[in-house]
């Protein structure tokens, strides 16, 4: 099983909250983390941007990540917000087995 840790950019901390929530709920995500505020930079349609945002990182199976992009998309009020998963190539593997179990559907 293939595990990955997906960042959410949020732009208030209860958008952040309440993601999470969403997506802990739906037994998709074992654990968020919520870091804010961050200052970002970035280019949106022609213009450089800053805003202060939040960043929930989420650790899941690699399996729901098509899922997690459709709920985070329903949630979400950016019209393009960034979701990127990373591949988790090693860690503790007691921490690892336990996202494993708590995204295969609540069996455990």
């Amino acid at each position: 099983m293939e595990l990955c840790q997906v960042s959410i950019a949020c732009g208030s901390a209860g958008e952040a909250t309440r993601i999470a929530d969403v997506l802990l709920g739906e037994r998709l995500a074992a654990c968020v983390q919520t870091l804010g505020p961050v200052e970002s930079r970035y280019w949106w349609r022609g213009t450089q941007e800053t805003a202060s945002e939040w960043l929930c990182l989420v650790k899941t199976r690699t399996e729901l990540i098509d899922q997690i992009v459709a709920r985070v998309r329903a949630e979400h009020a950016y019209e393009v917000p960034e979701v990127i998963a990373t591949p988790i190539v090693g860690g503790s593997p007691d921490y690892l087995a336990w996202v494993a179990a708590e995204t295969s559907g609540g069996d455990n």
